[in-house]
């Protein structure tokens, strides 16, 4: 077996200008722009280029799970439980268009190809034409809530409460296919473009990997984390990949050799006091940015010598 790179952590700043957990942090338009949002609704844009206060985009009246940027339009879509999503022109923060998709919690968002597709609790996919905020097809998946969504090509996966990975064409908006991979919640997906393999992250603490080339056929389970993995990210060469969990740790990991290398936690690092939510591998000086329930909004200099 290779020996495993050496890895050094630097902790380049900390966030904190959130009121409330922390529970999705979203990429902006340019490598140095990121967002985030949490159990206070407010929904802030921070620049990595300075580490002063962020800039308020919106403040709503009920958490937000889930954020989605769209490069075209420069528009944030955030997903207001309870209220449906709301579009925010970003040059002038104003509401570029609204959609009730009735009381339903809203946990993740994601725009291709002018369709916003949505999951939500209790089982509900939706996908919305963009420039007319039409519902183009709205389904129930799952018995259970739909936590993550994942793009490939004409395709997407979807990541259920039940264990499921649910894959849906997205030319004809059916389902092609419906696996059992976890034993709990599938809270993350990551793809690696070369090699058609999916990794996904779950309530019941495992990491897998997956060939999706034809059907999802497993290929590695992996015990990762002490309690449930919330969010799993490549770094943009994809050689390694990051993931985060209740357990309080984020984990950095060699992706060809399927092993851990780092462990980055409060007593070594200064790390997150509680569950770390999500993850944000960025292409700004290949920084780590983490959110949390500690309210916190860290980022990571992660440095990998072979």
């Amino acid at each position: 077996m290779s020996t495993l790179p050496k890895v050094e952590i630097t902790k380049i700043h900390t966030y904190t200008g959130h009121k409330d957990a922390v529970y999705t942090i979203e990429p902006g338009g340019e490598d140095h722009l990121f967002y985030s949002s949490g159990g206070d609704g407010h929904v802030i844009e921070w620049d990595l280029h300075n580490y002063e206060n962020g800039r308020l985009i919106a403040k709503v009246d009920s958490s937000v799970y889930a954020l989605c940027y769209v490069p075209e339009h420069d528009i944030l879509i955030v997903g207001q439980n309870y209220e449906g999503i709301h579009l925010i022109r970003l040059s002038d923060r104003s509401e570029a268009g609204s959609l009730q998709l009735g009381k339903l919690a809203i946990y993740d968002i994601q725009y291709t190809q002018g369709l916003i597709l949505v999951a939500c609790a209790e089982g509900e996919f939706f996908i919305i034409d963009m420039k007319s905020l039409k519902v183009l097809k709205r389904s129930v998946m799952s018995e259970k809530n739909l936590r993550e969504i994942l793009v490939i090509d004409d395709r997407c996966f979807v990541g259920a409460s039940d264990g499921q990975i649910i894959r849906v064409d997205l030319k004809s908006f059916e389902i092609e296919n419906q696996t059992m991979v976890h034993e709990k919640s599938v809270f993350g997906l990551a793809h690696h473009v070369k090699d058609q393999v999916l990794l996904t992250a779950s309530r019941d603490a495992r990491l897998k990997y997956w060939d999706v080339s034809q059907q999802e056929n497993e290929l590695e389970s992996i015990n990762a984390h002490m309690y449930a993995i919330n969010d799993v990210v490549f770094r943009p060469d994809y050689q390694y990949f990051a993931t985060a969990s209740m357990d309080k740790t984020i984990k950095i990991w060699d992706y060809e050799q399927r092993r851990l290398i780092k462990v980055i936690d409060k007593a070594r690092h200064g790390g997150h006091l509680t569950s770390v939510n999500k993850l944000i591998w960025s292409g700004f000086k290949q920084f780590l940015i983490s959110c949390s329930d500690d309210r916190s909004i860290s980022v990571w200099d992660i440095n990998i010598a072979k």
